[in-house]
């Protein structure tokens, strides 16, 4: 990948991780905060299957997945179960009850949850000392950058 003005673009990989990680961290947060109970109930009103389950499931997902992704640990696992969470979101709840419009936030999170299961999780991640360091194209890739 092309970098502009001499910044590796996996550190916009990065913002966008460490973004997408605070939101969900918050979110996840004011689940637990409010009460499981109450996301229980709401999850109820707004149809999702199993409320029982999926209700605490999700805020504990977003708490602790946020806090992964902030960190930069699993961050291709998280940024599947994000985009599995985010899409049943936008279909099950954001598009019917709000419309297309009303949905971007839905949709970008999905579509970041992509970019980071694709991508990886950019610089400053535990990932790339534990999990990415070993992989093919990113020994290529320094190999390339210490000929420059």
């Amino acid at each position: 990948m092309r970098d502009l003005l001499g910044i590796d673009a996996a550190w916009g990989i990065t913002i966008v991780r460490v973004m997408m990680g605070l939101v969900f961290a918050l979110h996840g947060y004011q689940k637990f905060s409010s009460g499981v109970g109450a996301v229980v109930a709401s999850f109820t009103k707004m149809g999702i299957p199993a409320p029982q389950v999926t209700g605490p499931f999700i805020a504990g997902l977003e708490l602790i997945g946020g806090i992964c992704l902030i960190v930069g640990l699993l961050t291709r696992l998280f940024g599947l179960l994000f985009s599995c969470e985010m899409l049943v979101t936008t279909l099950l709840v954001a598009l019917p009850m709000r419309g297309w419009n009303a949905s971007e936030l839905d949709r970008m999170l999905l579509v970041s949850g992509l970019l980071l299961l694709v991508a990886g999780p950019g610089k400053l991640a535990i990932d790339q000392l534990w999990f990415e360091r070993g992989r093919p194209e990113q020994s290529a890739a320094v190999r390339d950058a210490r000929r420059r």
